[in-house]
């Protein structure tokens, strides 16, 4: 494609490129030239789905790995829109992912708890809890206190909700000026909030972040019976099956295609990748933040909206996983046995969860998985002493990284490919984990598990989603930003220039792929006047 020309390049392989790629060329066809253009080797973005070796029934998530059905109307009507063009073989089923399973290991400030301890023996729970506080998990005492904030929003609709936050005030000062963590610390015992931190497993989401928009977010999660849906062959078949979709139209894809800078000049953009030139009518940067901060000092249309652009922040989040030749967890003890869901801890591996086998199922023998550490936040700094720099990877590769790379006993198995199988392109190898990681993980898990060692590691894969091109896991918006309105404005940022942006860093539902079709949505819908957005497709 050197010194080409086409009518629209997309920067950006994730959902939000593939999506906004094939409804432009289901509208268009031959009529407009459409390319997309990735700066890694997968299509997928922050979708990462990899089969270990030895172990040919299972899928692990190293980027986003669920969906929550009853709340996500665009991600479920994706799928079921592309399901009725996918034959049998290939179409994307789910099934059902527990979360928190009553049986389930709580390890907080050196105690060994089960979940259900947080409501059936509170008595357990090492925190100085108020008695407004006592006896609830950590979900419940968040809500209780939003429900102190905002009366009435627990029972409302996502949509009222949304409503609710723009114009509530707390002490006289609107919701988008306090930060989610100033609020909480009004309402709820600093050791209540310290529990829910540890316990809820997630170091980001209590953060001070802007209260307008992590109020009606945390409430779609933890304020309904959340149903949580895993996916057969991988949450990344989502966007490999658009971009296949998007090349059967006549689209082209392009991997290892890093845009390097671009210019506005006489009409048409110049974009640059590699030295090689190539000339678009209109661009779509399809990027979180950090790409966009990473394009900017050579993109001069970026810098005149940099104050759009810093709306938002990028927060780092980690996964490492680990196989094992049984599922050893089984073992340690209780009734009913550890089989599904998570264990949280406030040590620094956060969150593990038993990982299911592609049906759905927990294994009972044989070859099994663990999300060995799922982390956030600053504690993902924990794990920066135990890798190569996250600058590294972007600029030399990740293979080029990892020179004590760990070699479980695993490693050289051959992955089979059943029959039908939709078919992944990336390889768990490609996510090899340091020796020195797998040692510390390995630790901490005996000691989670009150064992004096966990059984050998087979094989193990780390991501880091605070590297670049990245710049973290999600995306969460800043104190003082009435989101509503820059949601709507950076999709077309600069009214005389045909330059859109879209992503899940600038939506209501950050850090899930219903963010990302929501802004490419309202973007499309700019771009086609005649375009129907998702949450509407089936009703």
């Amino acid at each position: 494609m050197t010194n080409a020309q086409i009518d629209i390049a997309i920067i950006g392989g994730g959902v939000s490129g593939v999506y906004t790629a094939w409804k432009l060329k289901e509208k268009y066809g031959d009529k407009k030239k459409i390319a997309l253009f990735e700066g890694s080797g997968h299509i997928g973005g922050r979708l990462l789905s990899v089969r270990p070796p030895g172990i040919d029934n299972m899928v692990a998530e190293l980027g986003g790995m669920r969906v929550l059905e009853n709340v996500q109307e665009r991600v479920m009507a994706l799928i079921e829109e592309l399901n009725k063009k996918l034959p049998e073989a290939e179409k994307i089923s789910l099934f059902d992912f527990p979360v928190d399973e009553d049986q389930n290991i709580a390890y907080l400030r050196g105690i060994h708890l089960r979940l259900s301890d947080f409501v059936k023996d509170p008595a357990k729970v090492p925190y100085r809890l108020s008695k407004e506080e006592y006896g609830k998990g950590p979900g419940a005492i968040i809500v209780a206190a939003i429900e102190i904030v905002v009366p009435g929003i627990a029972e409302a609709t996502d949509e009222e909700r949304r409503e609710m936050v723009k114009k509530a005030t707390y002490e006289g000062v609107p919701l988008y000026q306090w930060g989610f963590w100033n609020l909480l610390y009004r309402v709820v015992s600093s050791e209540g909030y310290q529990f829910s931190l540890d316990a809820g497993g997630y170091d980001t989401t209590l953060v001070n972040w802007n209260a307008a928009d992590a109020i009606p977010w945390f409430l779609s999660d933890f304020g309904i019976t959340p149903r949580y849906m895993g996916f057969t062959n991988g949450f990344q078949q989502v966007p490999i099956t658009l971009g296949k979709f998007f090349e059967e139209l006549g689209g082209t894809i392009s991997l290892n295609k890093k845009l390097e800078r671009f210019e506005w000049k006489n009409g048409f953009f110049e974009l640059i990748f590699n030295n090689e030139t190539i000339t678009a009518g209109q661009l779509i940067l399809a990027m979180p933040r950090r790409s966009l901060e990473l394009l900017a000092p050579q993109s001069p249309k970026l810098q005149e909206i940099n104050s759009l652009i810093n709306t938002v922040t990028g927060r780092p989040l980690f996964k490492l996983f680990t196989t094992y030749d049984e599922p050893w967890w089984r073992k340690i003890g209780g009734t009913p046995p550890i089989e599904t869901g998570r264990t949280v801890t406030d040590i620094p591996v956060r969150q593990t969860y038993y990982w299911p086998k592609d049906d759905g199922n927990p294994p009972t023998e044989g070859k099994s998985m663990l999300l060995a550490s799922y982390d956030d936040g600053n504690n993902t700094g924990f794990w920066d002493g135990l890798r190569p720099k996250r600058s590294l990877a972007w600029k030399l590769g990740r293979s080029k990284t990892i020179i004590d790379a760990f070699r479980g006993a695993d490693d050289k198995l051959a992955i089979k490919t059943a029959t039908g199988e939709y078919r992944l392109n990336q390889q768990w190898s490609d996510y090899v984990a340091p020796i020195r990681m797998v040692e510390e993980i390995s630790r901490q898990l005996s000691q989670v598990h009150d064992i004096k060692a966990t059984p050998e590691v087979k094989s193990a894969a780390f991501r880091d989603w605070g590297e670049d091109p990245f710049g973290g896991g999600w995306n969460s918006w800043n104190i003082g930003v009435k989101s509503w309105e820059v949601r709507d404005k950076i999709v077309h940022p600069i009214t005389d220039c045909p330059l859109f942006i879209c992503g899940e860093a600038y939506s209501d539902a950050q850090g899930w792929v219903e963010g990302a079709l929501q802004t490419a949505d309202i973007m499309l819908k700019r771009l086609l006047p005649e375009h129907k957005p998702l949450e509407y497709a089936f009703r």
